[in-house]
C-alpha cells in the first residue's frame, strides 16, 4: 500500500512540474502539455495496482521493508515538493492509515476481492443483460425536466450524501443477503468435505482432516462476510459505472446549448473536476452519477436473488471459501497435535 500511495504522489507530482502548479482549463483540443497531464492523471491508479502487486511478490521480509521505506520517502517528497512542510500532516494522517489497513489485513482481502471479480467478470456481461428494464426505467428519469432541475442546482456536498445514502441502502442489503446464504458456513467449520477436494498438492494435503473444526472468531466471521460482499458490490459496482458512462455519452450527444437551458435552465457547457476543466456541463456529470447509484441499487437488489447469479458467482466464492476454512482446520489441528506431542514428551 505504501508503494501505491509513492506511485500516485508520482503521477501527482509530474502534473505539477508540467502545469508549473496552476489550474488546467482544457478548452477543445487539449494541447500537448494537457494531453501530458491527462495520461499521467490516467496512469496513476494502475501504476499503483500495478506496483503493490509486484511488492507482495517480494518473499524476503528486508526487502520489502526496504522497499515500504523507500516509498514512505518518495511519497513525503513529492508531498514537500508540491505544497511545502504543510502537506507533513496529510502524510502522517495517510502513514497512519496505511499502518492500520495494512495490519488489519484489509489489502490482502480487497486484493482477494479483485482477484475473484476479475475472473469471473464474464458474469457482468450477464449481469447488465439482466439490468437492462432498469435502463428503461432511468431512460425516464434522464428525460425528465424537473430531475434536470435538480442535478443543475444541488451542490456536491448534498449530491454525494444523496449518492451514499442510496449506495449505502443497497450495500446494507447485500450484507444481509449474504450472511443469510452463509450462515451455516459461520456457524460450523466441521463438516467441509467440498474444501477438501481441493487442497491436494498444497503444504495442507498431508495433514489430516480434524473430525472437528475449530469454531470461526468473531474476526473471522466478519471476515468472510467482508469477503463475499465486497467481491458482489466491486462486480455491481462495474455495471452501475458502466450504464452511467452511457448516459454520459448520451449526454454529450444529445445535450445542445438550448436543450440544456430548457432543462437545466442555465447554459454551462463546462464543469471543474479536481481542478480540471471538462466539456461537460454540471448538470450532466450529476445526473450520471445519480442515475449510476439507481442502478446500483437495482441491481443489487435483483443480483442477490437471481438463482442464475449465485450459481455464476457466489457460489464459486463460497467454494473457495471452504477451501480456505478447510486448510484452516487442518492447519490448527496440525498445531494442536504437535503441541500435545511436545507435552506428553515432557
Amino acid at each position: 500500500m505504501l508503494t501505491a500511495w509513492a506511485a500516485v504522489e508520482a503521477c501527482l507530482l509530474g502534473v505539477y512540474f508540467v502545469s508549473d502548479g496552476n489550474e488546467v482549463f482544457i478548452n477543445g483540443t487539449p494541447t500537448t502539455h494537457q494531453w501530458v497531464i491527462l495520461a499521467l492523471l490516467a496512469v496513476a491508479l494502475p501504476l499503483a495496482a500495478l506496483l503493490g502487486w509486484l511488492v507482495s511478490r517480494i518473499s524476503s521480509g528486508r526487502s520489502r521493508t526496504t522497499v515500504a521505506t523507500a516509498a514512505l520517502a518518495v511519497a513525503v517528497a513529492c508531498g514537500l515538493i508540491e505544497s511545502g512542510p504543510v502537506q507533513l500532516t496529510r502524510d502522517g494522517v495517510i502513514l497512519l492509515l496505511v499502518l492500520l489497513l495494512t495490519g488489519a489485513g484489509v489489502g490482502s482481502v480487497l486484493a482477494w476481492a479483485v482477484r475473484m471479480t476479475l475472473e469471473h467478470l464474464s458474469t457482468v456481461g450477464t449481469l447488465a443483460v439482466r439490468a437492462l428494464p432498469i435502463v428503461l426505467l432511468t431512460a425516464l428519469v434522464f428525460f425528465n425536466t424537473y430531475v434536470w432541475l435538480m442535478a443543475a442546482n444541488i451542490n456536491g456536498e448534498r449530491l454525494s450524501l444523496a449518492i451514499f445514502f442510496l449506495l449505502g441502502i443497497a450495500g446494507t442489503f447485500v450484507v444481509s443477503k449474504t450472511v443469510e446464504r452463509v450462515r451455516p458456513l459461520l456457524k460450523s467449520t466441521a463438516s467441509l468435505p467440498e474444501g477438501s477436494d481441493y487442497l491436494a498438492g498444497t503444504p495442507f494435503a498431508a495433514m489430516p482432516d480434524p473430525s472437528a473444526g475449530s469454531p470461526l472468531k468473531r474476526a473471522e466471521r466478519l471476515n468472510v462476510v467482508f469477503l463475499l460482499a465486497t467481491s458482489q458490490l466491486i462486480e455491481i459496482l462495474v455495471v452501475a459505472a458502466v450504464g452511467a458512462t452511457m448516459y454520459l455519452i448520451l449526454g454529450l450527444i444529445i445535450l445542445t446549448p438550448p436543450l440544456l437551458k430548457e432543462w437545466a435552465h442555465n447554459t454551462a457547457t463546462t464543469s471543474t473536476v479536481f481542478g480540471f476543466t471538462f466539456p461537460a456541463p454540471d448538470s450532466l456529470i450529476h445526473m450520471c452519477l445519480f442515475l449510476g447509484a439507481l442502478t446500483f441499487m437495482y441491481i443489487s437488489a435483483r443480483a442477490v436473488d437471481d438463482d442464475e447469479y449465485r450459481g455464476m458467482f457466489l457460489d464459486p466464492l463460497i467454494d473457495d471459501l471452504h477451501t480456505a476454512l478447510a486448510a484452516r482446520n487442518r492447519y490448527l489441528g496440525n498445531v494442536a497435535d504437535e503441541s500435545d506431542t511436545t507435552t506428553e514428551s515432557e
